[in-house]
């Protein structure tokens, strides 16, 4: 191994060795399992350039500060944590000699940020042994030439594949999207379609009809008391259809309704009872309604009363499908403008309702045959957040439900709050995630889908957009038959994630 030329005074430009700093004794070094292998040489190098610290208990580095130092245990005992929303979370706690942290990517240069990965805290009286960042890339590179070559191809590498198989999750769940946006809109399209086919044909029947009245025997009266009869038909299939209006009727129950219209209708000599009887059950109309038609006409003038009505009724009924199918796809186009957040700053406080009840929309057609249930607190409060990323997690979260549970089940989706936090709950009632990989469920790449249906970064790409972007946590419980994934998101505004996040 060759060992770096010593730099002469002054030094590189660096974090300034502290005036209490500790002789550093290179027969203590060779005892660290880190440093075993290296010769005098290197060891005086070490010492040279590094020195030795004590620490009382307190943070040594803090995770998101400039990373300038590369620390090692000499003794004392030592916590790791990660940040979780405003609080920090304890990983791993050791007083193993030897363990190391800090700078410990300073050998990738600017390839990546150099900051504190995690907050290091000092639990007892410690030393380390201390070696600024440039100092630990030069004898990285120097040291360890093909190492460092390896080390930086597979960080590279990993970046490359992960943001090339990100694009394609991104992709796939687009492709996924689009068609299911697809075949939500041609349905009510192709309603609409119908509906006005049928509307034609049905004006033009009442064109004739009103020919024949022309040259029927329908006095003003007459005429007057057909107006108000239609006027009441239309106003009760309009209640039918109001918010409120009692519940419809059964299978059986309508069954029953238009056996005794069509007997009614058969009793009074009109023909084709059973085509019309539908009509006037739709608008919840039944037989003493029909005989107060009977007893405000004259007799022979009946039939062609209550087909006028009939008419007048199924083009009503038709007008309401082309207004139903028209509304669907102006709610499709909504979710799917929600759901984008096109127009819209990337952050912003919105409801969370919104953004999952356009989740939800754009993905009904891969939730075909499975129970959703909207277990929302309404009183929740807005929360600022980035929308289009956060509606990602949904995708992802209600997506791998849905495959979960293969067409049946129940995907149960609770909004609470709980301290200063908004939690989203998504759960469904598959087979569960067997317990010895539940743990590596969030690690990239990692999938329990067969091979080729899955790439193991949705989960993935979902943790890092709920903890690295929004300061919030995301985490996953599950039983055969009952599996929920947990999403906190901090009501207190966090400072701007990492662009790089939804890579």
């Amino acid at each position: 191994m060759s060992t770096p030329a010593d730099t002469p005074e002054p030094r590189p430009e660096g974090p300034e060795r502290p005036a209490d700093a500790l002789p550093c004794d290179i027969e203590e070094l060779r005892t660290l399992f880190l440093f075993e292998q290296l010769d005098d040489d290197q060891l005086r190098w070490l010492c040279r350039h590094g020195h030795v610290e004590h620490r009382e208990p307190g943070p040594l580095y803090v995770e998101g500060e400039p990373a300038d130092w590369f620390w090692v245990l000499l003794d004392g005992t030592v916590a790791l944590s990660r940040r979780v929303g405003t609080d920090d979370v304890e990983v791993s706690r050791t007083s193993q000699r030897g363990v190391y942290g800090g700078a410990t990517s300073a050998y990738l240069g600017d390839r990546t940020p150099q900051r504190y990965p995690h907050t290091m805290r000092v639990l007892a009286p410690s030393r380390f042994y201390a070696l600024p960042a440039t100092d630990f890339a030069e004898l990285m590179t120097a040291w360890f030439p093909m190492a460092v070559h390896l080390l930086e191809g597979l960080f590279v590498g990993q970046r490359a594949t992960q943001q090339a198989v990100g694009q394609r999750e991104r992709l796939l769940a687009l492709g996924a999207l689009s068609a299911g946006l697809t075949h939500e809109l041609n349905n009510p399209a192709a309603a609409a379609n119908r509906a006005t086919a049928a509307l034609r044909e049905r004006v033009a029947g009442m064109r004739h009809k009103l020919a024949m009245i022309a040259d029927g025997p329908y006095d003003a009266t007459t005429l007057g008391t057909l107006v108000d009869l239609q006027e009441q038909a239309v106003e009760s299939l309009a209640k039918s259809r109001a918010p409120g209006a009692p519940t419809p009727p059964t299978a059986l129950e309508r069954t029953d309704a238009e056996d005794a219209v069509a007997d009614w209708l058969d009793g009074h000599g009109i023909v084709g009872g059973w085509d019309l009887a539908p009509t006037f059950v739709t608008a919840r109309l039944d037989p003493p309604w029909l005989d107060r038609v009977a007893d405000a006409v004259a007799p022979g003038i009946l039939e062609g009363a209550v087909r006028w009505l009939s008419y007048a009724l199924e083009t009503e009924q038709l007008m309401n499908d082309v207004e139903d199918a028209t509304s669907r796809i102006s709610s499709l186009v909504g979710a799917a403008k929600q759901y984008s957040q096109i127009g819209r700053a990337p952050d912003q406080t919105l409801d969370v309702h919104e953004l999952l009840d356009s989740t939800l929309t754009m993905l009904e057609r891969r939730l075909d045959g499975v129970e959703v249930v909207r277990a929302y607190d309404r009183t929740l409060p807005p929360v600022h957040v980035y929308g289009a990323e956060l509606n990602q997690v949904w995708t992802n979260l209600v997506d791998n439900a849905a495959q979960a549970m293969e067409g049946h089940g129940t995907l149960t989706v609770t909004t609470r709050r709980v301290d200063d936090w908004l939690e989203v709950e998504v759960a469904d009632t598959g087979p569960g995630i067997p317990s010895d990989v539940l743990d590596r469920v969030f690690e990239p790449f990692f999938t329990t889908k067969p091979v080729g249906s899955g790439t193991g970064l949705g989960l993935d790409i979902a943790w890092r957009i709920v903890v690295t972007k929004h300061h919030g946590d995301l985490s996953v419980r599950s039983t055969p038959g009952d599996t929920r994934f947990l999403v906190r998101l901090p009501y207190a505004p966090a400072a701007a994630g990492d662009p790089e996040v939804t890579a």
